[in-house]
Parts: C-alpha cells; structure tokens; sequence
C-alpha cells in the first residue's frame, strides 16, 4: 500500500478528484470515505521504521538475514533451451499452519498454494509452475505461466525472438516472424506486501478461468501471450500478516539495492520473461488508485511510451473496476481514481524502488500498482467482525481480478503495438537517441500534460569504474559494484590495456560501461547523481536520491563526450576477484567497506589475535595466515603485507543493536554479532552482560523504560559506549549524559545524496557523500567532542528533496558546515542515515569503525 495527502488534481475534464488516505500506523476500522482534495500541504507518510511493523527488527531472526545473504538466484531462462511448455511439476506440500493470517480472511493460506497449484496444473497443459527462489524465511516462491501448449523447438524461438527484442532491436524492429508470432509477455506480482492478500486470491481464481475456458477469445489469448503469475512474492508477510518479509523489509522499497532473496527473484523474473506489462497488486485505497503516477516522472526511463500505454490500461481498468456495480451507499466502494489525472502530486513514480517503475527499465512499457479499496489489515483486522473482513476481501479480489481482466482485454487488442514500443524502449537505449519528452503532442490521449510531468535525462557516453593503485578507495567496492550491476542486466566491459578516455586515462582491468545499450536507462538511474528536485514539488512519497556512484564506496567517473571506438574493451559477466593474501609475513586488512569489516568479525570469532594500527586497520599475525585465506576468498577482499605490529587487541564486538530493519540486516551483513533490543526488551529484562557496546536509531526511548530497566541501562552506559543514529539516538545521548552536544532536526520529509566532509578516524576512509533521511546535525559542541564530519557548505544536498520547514529552518542551508558526525570518550552520534535500508554499502564502515571504537575504549 502506499499512503498520502494531496493537493488538488489537474485541471482536466476528467471528474472531481477522489483521495482516499489510508494511515500504516492506524488505519480505520470503519469504512474509509474519500474526501475531495484540499490545498493542504501533503505530508509522506511511508517513513522507514514508521507504522505497523515498526520495531519488527526486534523480531529479525538471524538466521532469515543468513538466508537473504547466501539465497541463489534461479535462472529461469536457462529451461528455455530445452523444455516446451507446459514446465509441469508435482509440488511437495508444506505443513499445516492454523496461525497463518489468511485464514481470518477466508483467503488462501500459504501452506494451501502448493496443493491448488497441482491442481491447476491437471486441469490441462497451459499452467506451469516454476520455483523461482525462497522467501528470506525459507518459502518457496512461486512463478505460474499461463499459456497455449508449446514444443520444445517453439519455445527455443520465443527465447531467440525475444532475445532479438533487447540485443537486436533495430532488426526486431523489422522483423515479420516477430510481429506475427511472438507471444507477448505479461507479469502480475501479488502480495509483495504480506498484509495486502488479495491479489494471490484473484490470480488463482483467474488462472483455473484460463486453464478451462473453452471460448476461442481465451484460445487466442494464450496463443499471443504468456501470462506470468507470480502467486505471492512475500509468503512470510502472508503468513504473519506483516507488510515486510522475515528480515523487516518493505519488499517493495528494495529494487535498487536488492539486498532480499525476494526482490532478487522478481529481478530474475524481469530479466529472464521481459514482460512488456505487469501489474503490482497491493491495498488499500478507497477507491481503487491505479496507476499511472503524480509529477516527479522517473527520468530515466522512455516516459512518453510508458504513459501512453500506462495510462490507456489504466483506463480500461477503471471501467473495468466501476462496472462491478459497487458503490460507496450499498458496500462502503468508491469509484477509482487515477492519479496523474486526478491528483497533482504526492503519489509519485521517481524513485525506481518500487516495482512497476523498476520493471520500465526492463522493457515494461505498460506498469502499475493497483491499490484495491477496502482495508483488512493492520487495526482493521483486529477490530472488525470476521464477517466484515471476508465480505471486505471478496470484494477487494473481485476489484483485484477486474483489474487483471481488463490488463488481459488491453494487450490481446494492442499486442503488436505494445511490443513494437517495447522494442523502441531498447532501441533508443541502444542507439543512444534521445529520450521524447512527454507532450500531448508526443502522447495524445492524455489529457493534462503539463511542463511538470516532462523529465528527461542527459546521458553521459560511458562511466568508468577505473582500476589500478590509487584509482580506487576500496577494490572490493568496485567488484561489489560490477556485480550489482551485471546482476541487474546492465552490461559492463573490461580493458585489456590501459586507454584513454574523456581527458583521462586509465589502466588496464577498468571497468567500462558503454551507456549505448538496450537498458540504458537502469545503467544511469544505479550510476549517476540524480538530481535535486526540491523546487519541483513540495512533497515526495518516498526517496528520491539513491546514487551506486555515489554510496557505494567505488570510483565512478561519467564521461560525457569522446567515443569508445578503439577502446580495446570485452564484456564481462562478472567482476574479476580482488582477494589477496600476501605470501609471508604479517598482514593488514583495511576496514573502509564492509566486507573488511565482515572479514575481521570473522577472524575474531575464530580468535585470530588481530591487532588495531594507528590508521584504524587491522593487523593480522602470519600465524593466522590460513584464516585470512579463507577470509580473503569469503568476503574478496585483500591482506597486504605490513612491518606494523598494531597496538590495541581487538576483539568480537558484541552490539545491543535497538534499529530498523534495514540496520540491523547491514550490521549483521557487517558481521557482527548482535541482539536486538527495545523498550519493551529492556523492560522485560535484559542481560547487560551480553553486550559490548550499544546502537540506538529507533524503538529505545529513554522515558519509558521502568525504572529498573532505565537503572540498568544507565550502569551499563556508564561502562560502555553509545553508537547514536538520528534523534532518537540523539535523546538517549541526552538523557545519558553522555556527549554534550545540541542535536538539530532537519526537516522530516527530507532525503537524499549530500556532500559531506570527513575529519575524525571514525570517518577516515569514508567517501565525500553520504545520505540523509530526516536529517540531524549537531550545534553548541562541548569540551571532548570532536567533528568526524560535516555538512559541506553551500547546498550539501546533490540529489533528493529537502526543503526548509514554513518557518525557514530544517533546510540545507541550515545545515551547511554543521557537524554530522560527532565523537568523544563514551558516545558516537550520526545525523546522517549510513546504513539506510541496507543500501549505502560505502558508508557501512563509519558505524562499524565506531562500534569498534566504543566496544574496546571501554573494554576494561
């Protein structure tokens, strides 16, 4: 679901704007009734560690983040090669579970979808059932295909036709085998948040429609299309009636970082089916929203075909949807709504975190969330009678299955069409030509374009990931970087001897990515700044910088003009391995990316006697040589040779972690060992003795803590030392007494990529950006602090949405040259977000360098 307030809707004769606002935190248990817009500043509401699963990193078990880590990517275009349709299997059953929270509903429970989807499949040969990887607690995910029978040999030429599409496109473009016989590829994603079932419902009532209708219509449907159906993408939220998965994550705010084996499964099924449409199903907003979205537009991606597709469908399934006949008067319905026509803006489509605007980059041409109306989840749930939530839910998966209906209706009438743009998508990728900014010339038949829907982007000609001694802060960074963006079907190429390049030249082993290629605009969107958006609207739903080029602890260099011929350049499918141990005497490994980090936590846990060097590095004995070994192939990264002894000894930090989700995922990632805690844990009880040292963001607040657990909190932070995120952390500093600083809130709605400047050992190797979410800087500095980092001066904000608050504070003004990142004896606080969502791999280091540093200035 997403949530918002909006200003008003766009002048257009469409109708009166209907916004239905639907709170995470505390939604209605009675029947939501829209109101007509107002000129009230919108608000975003979807704030990470905001609403019902708030503090559910408390509940993180380690063992779903070791999942999430090691889960493997299944490569479902590998059966093209040899296996026709129907893909046929026997699917074991899993155990019975009376507490899954479909039940209440009278949807199915997850534990039901393996026996119904061997049920489907005897009904004929046009369902397929695919296993496309495991959920982070350990479920199976599954991809149904819908489509007429295929040989073996027909399915091979639907693979070649549609590798053709992206490799080719200038020949596909042409090409009649295409326009007559290749089948067009569409994707429904269901239950991506766990508490909005409805979709996984409409899905397996429309497939057992498909898989027995007899009528030529459906005969000619499936021989035109495959339908991929994927059953529910977060069966762990399904079970527990969560929005995240196991690991407390919002699945569909992870595309850009893909850190969980979930979202990773629906890259794969992006890249291996291409679907030019798909359907994101989610809930609830009365009345339905579909897509598409409100001013800013991603500008990265072809919009002008997107809208034109997108909002066509979305038309068909808004009739679709009203001519079921609800009504607010006789079952609580309002009609849908359309947000680019009906809202101006709060509901939009920038950020490539979610998953319609992520599929665009794979040749989507036609993408939407769906919101169905009627709310079962969070207070509702608990509240309302069981009657009312089932009556509610047949409702929602009736709108659900209306929607996908009508998707159906639109791409058997514009097939050949949809494709042709999907190949246009690929072209201009391709050729490098440039993007069309959207008009109602360029896309007649929406109506309301304005100047504030046109964004468009300057490519660069190539980015270089450049190799070499001093090119580089962290070469275990770079090949994270080249892998994340292989992974994402980007492709990237590798010098065999030194070149020269945009002014600049640069050794042999640099990576190159030649931004004249079909997916062109995924490439830009990881790898560019972006852009500061905070004049373009006044509010945005969610993040709006997110930089790999930036955050991500590699050197990335755009080059803007030059060509690439002579370049001597080959394609890589993966980045060349860094780790390293030199063949005799002691060894440093320096600790500026996480995986460092990640490699000491593990030498110690085996007791490696490591040492700390003046440079914050470690410094490991030759005795420990066959640890480093097995470290340096683990996490790749390298141990050099070194005449330094070290001084401090180091050893395993243990960290009382109370933070968000994302957090703690990327402290565990850092391989430390941690146990969450909360209010509630402290209160409950808590063994001090198991911790080291104390990192505060979200879910500890002093004042409520009773007064033996405040007491024992108190004596513990007498002896140990607080990592501080945020004003959360910030306040318990406070109420510790701890660091004698005056924390200053930025605006809350803010977020994005600043310049930062690094002063302090515990941001020594850090990168010259960081990202903020609700940012916090700190004033009035007292004796013993000392400035880690700053806030560079000017405007820090290099891409993102910060503006002042009504009374002009809380801006980037305000918080140009002021500190981020402060230290002293007995704290460490950060106003900057350096672990957000997992994503900010290059920032890692600063906490993991600061929870080192306060666990052993008060080790005893």
């Amino acid at each position: 679901m997403r949530t918002t307030r909006t200003v008003p809707a766009r002048s257009v004769p469409a109708r009166t704007a209907l916004i239905a606002a639907l709170a995470l935190a505390s939604a209605s248990p009675l029947l939501l009734t829209p109101h007509t817009a107002t000129g009230a500043e919108p608000k975003p509401v979807a704030r990470e560690g905001a609403g019902p699963d708030r503090g559910s990193a408390a509940r993180s078990p380690a063992s779903a983040a070791r999942q999430a880590l090691a889960a493997p990517v299944t490569d479902l275009s590998a059966a093209d090669a040899t296996r026709g349709y129907p893909r046929q299997q026997v699917l074991s059953p899993d155990p019975e579970n009376p507490a899954d929270k479909s039940i209440k509903l009278g949807l199915t429970p997850y534990h039901a979808i393996a026996p119904k989807l061997n049920d489907l499949q005897a009904l004929g040969d046009r369902v397929s059932v695919e296993v496309a990887g495991r959920s982070a607690g350990g479920h199976r995910l599954y991809l149904v295909t819908v489509t007429g029978p295929e040989t073996a040999r027909q399915a091979q030429a639907q693979a070649r036709m549609r590798e053709l599409i992206e490799n080719a496109p200038t020949t596909a473009a042409k090409s009649p085998e295409i326009k007559a016989s290749y089948k067009t590829p569409v994707f429904f994603n269901n239950n991506i948040h766990g508490n909005e079932w409805e979709g996984t419902d409409a899905s397996l009532k429309l497939i057992e429609q498909l898989a027995t209708a007899n009528d030529a219509r459906t005969a000619d449907l499936l021989a035109h299309t495959r339908l991929y159906f994927d059953i529910t993408a977060n069966p762990d939220g399904r079970i527990a009636g969560t929005r995240a998965n196991a690991n407390g994550f919002d699945l569909n705010r992870d595309f850009v970082t893909a850190s969980q084996p979930e979202v990773r499964a629906m890259r794969q099924i992006g890249i291996d089916k291409q679907p030019a449409v798909m359907l994101d199903l989610h809930g609830y907003v009365n009345g339905t929203l579909i897509e598409p979205t409100t001013p800013p537009h991603g500008e990265n991606y072809e919009y002008d075909l997107f809208l034109k597709n997108t909002y066509a469908n979305a038309l068909g399934m808004e009739a679709a949807v009203n001519g079921l006949g609800h009504t607010p008067a006789k079952d609580g319905v309002e009609p849908a709504q359309i947000p680019f026509r009906d809202q101006r803006e709060g509901w939009d489509d920038w950020p490539p975190i979610f998953t319609p605007q992520y599929a665009a980059f794979h040749g989507a041409v036609a993408a939407h969330t769906v919101e169905i109306p009627l709310a079962v989840n969070n207070s509702a749930y608990d509240k309302l009678p069981v009657d009312e939530l089932r009556r509610r839910s047949a409702i929602n998966v009736d709108i659900a299955g209306a929607a996908i209906r009508a998707t159906l209706d639109y791409v058997q009438t514009h097939r050949t069409s949809l494709v042709a743009d999907q190949i246009e998508v690929f072209r201009r990728g391709a050729t490098g030509a440039a993007q069309v900014p959207v008009s109602e010339e360029t896309v007649p038949g929406v109506p309301g374009i304005g100047p504030e829907d046109v964004y468009t982007a300057a490519f660069p000609r190539a980015y270089v990931i450049p190799a070499g001694a001093g090119a580089q802060r962290s070469a275990t960074a770079a090949a994270r970087l080249v892998d994340h963006l292989i992974a994402n079907d980007v492709r990237v190429t590798r010098a065999t001897r030194a070149f020269r390049l945009g002014g600049r030249t640069y050794a042999q082993g640099s990576y190159v990515v030649d931004m004249h290629q079909p997916k062109r605009g995924l490439a830009n969107v990881l790898l560019a700044d972006g852009r500061d958006i905070s004049d373009k609207v006044s509010v945005m739903y969610d993040i709006s910088g997110w930089s790999l080029g930036r955050l991500w602890g590699a050197t990335v260099r755009p080059v803007t003009g030059g060509t690439l011929s002579g370049v001597p350049l080959r394609t890589v499918t993966a980045a060349a391995h860094v780790g390293y141990v030199a063949p005799r005497g002691a060894l440093r490994l320096r600790l500026d990316d996480p995986s460092g980090i990640a490699a000491l936590n593990s030498l110690l846990q085996q007791g490696a006697a490591v040492r700390q060097a003046a440079d914050g590095s470690a410094i490991v004995p030759a005795s420990a040589r066959a640890l480093a070994e097995e470290a340096a192939r683990t996490y790749d990264v390298a141990f050099d040779a070194t005449n330094l002894t070290g001084t401090a000894p180091l050893h395993r930090v243990r960290v009382a972690a109370a933070v968000t989700p994302g957090e703690l995922f990327a402290l565990r990632e850092m391989n430390f060992e941690v146990t969450p805690v909360s209010t509630d844990v402290l209160n409950a009880g808590f063994d001090w003795s198991a911790a080291d040292v104390l990192f505060v963001s979200a879910g500890l607040e002093h004042g409520d803590l009773t007064w033996a657990a405040r007491t024992a909190l108190d004596a513990f932070l007498a002896g140990h030392g607080l990592v501080g995120r945020g004003a959360t952390g910030a306040a318990l500093n406070s109420a510790a007494g701890l660091l004698a600083v005056k924390p200053v809130e930025g605006n809350g709605d803010a977020n994005g990529v600043v310049r930062v400047v690094n002063s302090g050992p515990v941001t020594a190797s850090a990168p010259d950006h960081g990202f903020v979410y609700a940012p916090v800087w700190f004033t009035d500095l007292g004796p013993g602090v000392r400035v880690e980092q700053s806030y560079a001066t000017g405007n820090p904000l290099v891409s993102g949405h910060w503006r002042p608050l009504a009374d002009g504070s809380g801006g980037p003004s305000a918080a140009a040259g002021q500190a981020s990142v402060v230290s002293g004896p007995h704290a460490v606080l950060f106003g900057t977000e350096p672990l957000f969502r997992d994503h900010p791999k290059g920032e890692f280091p600063q906490v993991g360098q600061a929870l080192i540093a306060m666990a052993h200035a008060h080790s005893g």
